[in-house]
């Protein structure tokens, strides 16, 4: 009872018109940044972190989480109807979405998108009120071994679900993985692969890859080989779900919600692992496998939204309860903490018990608002679909060129960018996967960094990775990710026989 008399008086804090206001723009600004490539919430929250000078703690964390949240929600609407995805988190909606949208399914996809997020982001609060000590206690056991074997658990994931063959998967993949290795060496400080580039330096950028391969590749290869057919993509669709997609949909909400929860809470690569998974688990699990990767199946974007809502949500455990960030925003979000001079850890619940609950409070409020603000605007979106395409591709290249070189103001950017446009439209061409290399990208260097962790925990012996219970676990996930759609294959085979 102890917990709920806490939330109630949470919800004391966070209902006072001054926090509401706090919260309204937050979730508004972050709606805006998760539409626009290049942003996202970490810069945006590193930008108005001066306001902690002015503002009263309470009020700038809920502002800031509001952000934090509202970015997910938002990165969502450009991924379905642009295939330019806002944030990293959503990129794996674009796969599906995209498809819908050009279907005249748009309405769906942004509808169970927004809902997905709203049931997922309860859910994940929930829990985090509810356990956030204990699993902070069970996520701080995990070691490098574990780590490594959850990407490598992804990258296995990713290879088996996606494309036409696992070889074009896994092709994608070391792409992705070669790119993420390029510049300064995490642990020995050496340049390597840059080519002599100074620009390369400081490695390549995540959301410029993903803005090439997805915006600009598909501009440039619906131009080149869709041209005739873009009436056909312009049908339009009702903003609303039927009764068969709210079936399909709500498994999919529920299931991505409980692979995204437990990632959140670990410093293994964001919600860019659960987003994938769950899209991998999905696919497995359809009955409308068909509708994968053509016209695209709305389990596809129910479940990865629903396990990027939970991630991000997840993450205020280790961050509140350890003051372990486990993401770029939460890092940011703990310095913003610092500066009022306020250390996060076990003891934050009872030093600063008002700030903590008026936060998970403001989650609650936080989710509803959103819904507010994103599903009746789902029309608004669509209609986006009823702009010319030429015009619209061109509205998307300009967007994609000023997110692009806001990042870094480097014309170099913007050439690079354009050439991996075109690799974009080769990969297209010849049924080769993007998403892989942006996993690879992102979690190359991180696999890389915990594995020479485990073999320095383990004195060089690969033994380390069977010693450990759950990294025997994992391994034999990995194993049977590998093992199983070959052996299902030949057994089929043996059937028909």
């Amino acid at each position: 009872m102890d917990i709920w008399n806490q939330l109630l008086g949470g919800f004391a804090t966070a209902g006072t018109p001054i926090n509401l206001l706090w919260a309204f723009l937050g979730c508004a600004i972050g709606t805006g940044i998760g539409v626009l490539p290049g942003l996202g919430p970490a810069v945006t929250v590193a930008m108005l972190l001066p306001i902690t000078s002015q503002v009263e703690p309470t009020a700038s964390m809920i502002f800031f989480a509001g952000i934090y949240y509202g970015a997910m929600y938002g990165g969502s609407t450009t991924s379905i109807l642009l295939n330019t995805p806002g944030e990293t988190g959503t990129m794996v909606t674009a796969l599906e979405g995209f498809k819908m949208a050009k279907n005249g399914r748009a309405g769906a996809a942004l509808a169970t998108s927004a809902i997905g997020s709203f049931v997922a982001g309860t859910i994940a609060t929930v829990l985090v009120t509810l356990f956030a000590p204990i699993v902070a206690t069970y996520a701080v056991q995990l070691g490098p071994p574990e780590y490594f074997l959850i990407m490598l658990l992804a990258f296995t994931t990713v290879s088996a679900v996606l494309g036409a063959s696992t070889l074009r998967g896994l092709t994608a993949l070391f792409v992705g993985l070669a790119i993420g290795l390029v510049g300064i060496d995490q642990i020995s400080a050496q340049v390597r692969y840059t080519g002599g580039v100074p620009e390369f330096m400081d490695g390549i950028e995540v959301v410029l890859i993903a803005v090439g391969l997805f915006a600009v590749g598909e501009c440039l290869f619906t131009a080149l080989y869709e041209g005739r057919t873009v009436q056909e993509m312009n049908r339009m669709g009702g903003a609303h779900m039927t009764r068969t997609e709210w079936k399909r949909s709500w498994p999919a909400w529920l299931r991505g919600t409980a692979i995204g929860f437990p990632f959140g809470t670990i410093p293994a690569g964001g919600s860019e692992i659960p987003t994938f998974l769950s899209y991998g688990v999905e696919r497995k699990l359809s009955k409308h496998k068909h509708e994968f990767g053509t016209t695209g199946a709305i389990e596809g974007v129910a479940g990865p939204e629903a396990a990027n809502n939970a991630a991000v949500t997840a993450t205020l455990v280790p961050l509140l309860t350890l003051g372990i960030p486990t993401s770029v925003t939460a890092a940011i979000l703990l310095s913003a903490l610092q500066n009022y001079g306020i250390n996060a850890g076990p003891q934050l619940f009872q030093t600063s018990s008002t700030l903590v609950w008026a936060l998970i409070a403001s989650l609650y409020i936080g989710n509803v608002m959103l819904l507010v603000l994103n599903l009746p605007m789902v029309g608004l979106w669509v209609k986006l679909l009823k702009i010319p395409r030429p015009q619209l591709y061109a509205g998307i290249l300009i967007f994609a060129t000023i997110g692009v070189y806001g990042m870094r103001q480097s014309a170099f950017d913007l050439f690079l960018m354009l050439g991996v446009g075109l690799v974009g439209v080769l990969m297209r061409r010849f049924h080769f996967p993007t998403a892989p290399v942006i996993v690879g990208m992102i979690l190359g260097p991180l696999a890389e960094a915990q594995i020479r962790n485990a073999l320095s925990i383990g004195e060089g012996h690969w033994g380390v990775f069977v010693q450990r219970p759950m990294s025997a676990v994992l391994l034999t996930l990995v194993v049977l990710v590998l093992a199983l759609p070959p052996l299902m294959a030949w057994r089929q085979r043996l059937r028909s026989r």
